[in-house]
């Protein structure tokens, strides 16, 4: 593979960690909450192979990027900030879950510099939960918040892993998952109240969207996570909707083959 290039970009109140590698378009991997961007570790080869210069970075409080502090911070102007530092001023954008709430959020703030967006499993600022779906997120979070109030934290990590790897973490794919999730285990108690977050949020501005858009589906997220990406794909003209079979919600580590296929063709298409 192509010579990585590592470092890390001040942001206001701390700074982020990323790595570069390839030559070409510019395409930026943004991670889902739980982990790190080394979820990004079978793509980054494939697409330098494919003729890109890959960006991933760990999102503030993840990873080797600074913890969070109670300070108000923003990841769309954290982004920001690390295109202008590496001198990007267009790319593709690529997040899934966390991080694809992240792309759109950045594709809404500066469509200018987005060329193309591709969410998997993704977030989305300012959606609004069923009341079904607020009585199962209650029901299945007060374990974890009894784990983690008794300082518990790695029952609490294999209480949510339950939800976001339902098909296990036996495998060489679920252990990933597994590690990189317990790696990131200060998550669980990291305090986000400084968040600044879009107004109106992007679940009320999806039409704003002008950039070729692709949307992944993982077949085993839970429900309210894929009519999540069902209102992105409806919300986005012309957005082009997949479903990878056989994933949960680390979709491009479950299921690299398919995520990576599904990927370029959506890029290849661009052309």
């Amino acid at each position: 593979m192509a010579d990585v290039r590592t470092g890390s970009v001040d942001v206001s109140g701390g700074s982020l960690y990323f790595e570069v590698a390839g030559e070409g378009p510019a395409i930026t991997l943004i991670h889902p909450g739980l982990w790190d961007s080394r979820t990004w570790d079978p793509q980054v080869p494939v697409l330098v192979e494919a003729a890109f210069r890959v960006i991933r970075y760990d999102v503030r409080g993840y990873g080797r990027s600074s913890r969070l502090t109670g300070e108000p911070y923003s990841h769309v102007r954290d982004l920001e900030t690390l295109l202008d530092a590496l001198d990007v001023p267009r790319t593709i954008m690529v997040g899934c879950s966390m991080g694809g709430a992240i792309a759109i959020d950045f594709t809404l703030e500066h469509p200018d510099r987005v060329a193309a967006l591709v969410v998997a499993a993704s977030g989305l600022g300012g959606f609004e939960a069923l009341e079904e779906e607020e009585d199962w997120w209650a029901a299945w979070n007060a374990p974890v918040e009894e784990a983690v109030a008794a300082g518990d934290l790695e029952r609490a990590e294999d209480l949510r892993l339950v939800v976001w790897a339902p098909l296990g973490t036996d495998d060489d794919a679920g252990s990933r998952i597994r590690q990189i999730a317990f790696d990131n285990i200060h998550e669980l108690t990291m305090d986000e109240s400084g968040e600044e977050e879009l107004d109106p949020p992007a679940a009320l501005r999806l039409g704003e969207i002008d950039v070729p858009t692709l949307v992944m589906i993982a077949e085993h997220d839970p429900p309210y996570m894929r009519r999540t990406g069902d209102l992105i794909a409806r919300g986005v003209l012309d957005a082009q909707r997949v479903e990878i079979d056989g994933a949960d919600h680390v979709v491009n580590l479950r299921r690299p083959l398919e995520f990576d296929g599904a990927l370029l063709a959506f890029l290849d298409g661009l052309v």
